[in-house]
């Protein structure tokens, strides 16, 4: 049986909890300021968010985005309110205030978002196999099905990062074969018909 296998943690724990939370409010308002880039950006993913809040707001406005509705402050809390994330002790009007501070490039904060969460997920996945290896009760069959489930979670995440960081690729046309024109050859000059000399 697996149930001895330790959870793993989820993959949104950062590191540094203020400064992640600044960059997601960051993005979300940036992308609330600019919904039609949120489209191109679907290598950024709820889990990678730090907290619970910010994953729910950017899962409401990617759905706003999708079904091309209006996007502002105020669509984005009513979206949210209708998923239920909006709780007694949140106060709208600080997320409206939050909401309507865009800065910067909205590729470059959900590009800091999937960094962290790479960085995040590593250390975590490094901590599974470890307590993996020093519990004595682990059988190989167990280390081997927890590492491989760990490790894919990586694996998901590195995939996301290098779509976020990757230059799109360019589509190589082919191009059109081109037929030069025929060389001009002098004209033909037929010879003249010989003549017999009769003697």
């Amino acid at each position: 049986a697996l149930q001895r296998i330790p959870a793993p943690v989820p993959i949104g724990a950062p590191h540094n909890t203020g400064e992640a939370g600044d960059e997601e409010w960051l993005l979300l308002a940036t992308a609330t300021a600019h919904p039609a880039d949120v489209e191109q950006m679907q290598w950024l993913a709820a889990d990678d968010f730090s907290q619970p809040l910010q994953a729910g707001l950017w899962q409401s406005l990617t759905a706003l985005a999708y079904r091309r509705a209006a996007v502002d402050p105020i669509t984005v809390l009513w979206e949210a309110q209708q998923r239920g994330l909006l709780k007694p002790e949140v106060e709208p009007a600080k997320l409206l205030d939050l909401l309507a501070s865009p800065a910067g490039s909205l590729q470059h904060w959900g590009e800091l978002i999937v960094q962290r969460s790479l960085l995040t997920t590593a250390h975590q996945v490094g901590c599974h196999v470890q307590a993996l290896t020093e519990d004595p009760t682990t059988t190989p069959y167990q280390f081997i099905i927890g590492g491989r489930r760990a490790l894919a979670r990586l694996s998901s995440v590195r995939t996301r990062w290098h779509q976020a960081t990757s230059p799109p690729p360019t589509i190589n046309r082919p191009r059109g074969r081109t037929t030069s024109p025929p060389r001009a050859s002098p004209p033909r000059t037929t010879a003249p018909p010989a003549t017999r000399i009769s003697r």
